[in-house]
């Protein structure tokens, strides 16, 4: 499963170039000269603001649906899908980092991976701590 945002993408006409803003991160904000690159620069933008929803332990908004033509940006691997599903979970059932680190049997530090967007974990064991199992589809 890889999650899907709906960008709004504005021509900027004080500076010139284009904005673009996601209705569902509003911390997410980027520009750029073309609408092209400003479009290439809205995952990193909306990763950043993702952290902020990590940081402070808060559940991160999931992805609106799409208006017909209106521009999507994905989160570039589904395992990052995975983490925010999986800091979702923890904000809803209010499970800390400790708390998961004892059900997993682990170290703090190895949960601190899993949360961590920019770190290449292994998320499924974290997902079935919760009682939950983790489904991801390739499709056309």
């Amino acid at each position: 499963m890889i999650m899907e945002f709906p960008v709004i993408l504005t021509p900027d006409e004080a500076e010139g170039g284009y904005v673009v803003t996601f209705s569902d991160i509003p911390e997410a904000i980027t520009q750029g000269e073309t609408e092209e690159e400003s479009l290439r620069t809205a995952p990193e933008a909306l990763e950043n603001a993702l952290k902020f929803y990590f940081d402070d332990g808060r559940s991160a908004p999931s992805p609106t649906a799409s208006e017909r033509g209106q521009h999507v940006v994905e989160l570039p691997h589904p395992r990052r899908s995975a983490k925010i599903l999986l800091l979702n979970e923890m904000a809803v059932q209010k499970i800390r980092p400790a708390e998961l680190a004892q059900r997993l049997q682990t170290s703090r530090q190895k949960v601190s991976r899993l949360t961590n967007l920019q770190h290449t974990t292994r998320i499924d064991a974290a997902i079935r701590a919760f009682g939950r199992r983790m489904e991801v589809r390739v499709t056309r």
